[in-house]
């Protein structure tokens, strides 16, 4: 990409970083003291701010060799199947344990307040393929980690992790070690 490219790209993403914020509400002490939640509900609800948020995400990850993508449940759903549809690929859902209905392999994992699993199908993603990991928050970056195992665990390569919100405070790209990682709002916890 030119220079001058890179210019309009940035301020092109300057632009979405600067206007997604009016459109994600901040609830604090939600679910429990102390947590500031982003609730993504009030961007879902704008279809030209959802769209627009895609697209950023879209323009984030199109240099990458992308497969397939994988979201975990369920917030993971609202931001990955609509990047899998805008990129022209497969999605695969990340599931709490007990939910999907084929052989599974499961991991379990620490939450920023609790503890879960995930499960994906053991036929979900085929060796070797490219897998773009999509959710809408990276916090401590429990799930995503996890979510890294399971496609590893099938043979996946991850390429990088998409997400509409970083806590950057909390650091969870510090468990996501060389991969890539984009986010297109940035909060303190």
């Amino acid at each position: 990409m030119s220079k001058q490219g890179m210019v309009v790209y940035f301020n092109f993403m300057e632009e979405i970083l600067l206007d997604l914020k009016p459109y994600i509400r901040v609830i604090p002490d939600f679910p429990q003291e102390g947590i500031s939640f982003k609730d993504i509900t009030t961007l879902l609800n704008d279809g030209e701010k959802y769209k627009a948020a895609i697209n950023a995400l879209k323009e984030l990850v199109s240099d990458l060799k992308i497969d397939v993508i994988a979201g975990p449940e369920a917030r993971g759903f609202v931001v990955g199947a609509p990047l899998a549809y805008a990129l022209g690929v497969g999605f695969v859902p990340i599931r709490k344990s007990g939910k999907l209905p084929y052989e599974t392999i499961e991991a379990g994992y620490d939450l920023e307040y609790g503890k879960d699993k995930l499960a994906m199908h053991k036929d979900a993603i085929k060796p070797g393929q490219n897998v773009l990991i999509a959710d809408d928050l990276l916090a401590t970056g429990g799930t995503i980690a996890t979510s890294v195992k399971l496609v590893r665990e099938l043979g996946g390569n991850i390429v990088g992790t998409a997400f509409l919100i970083e806590l950057s405070e909390l650091n969870g790209r510090s468990k996501l070690p060389d991969i890539n990682v984009f986010s297109l709002a940035k909060y303190d916890y």
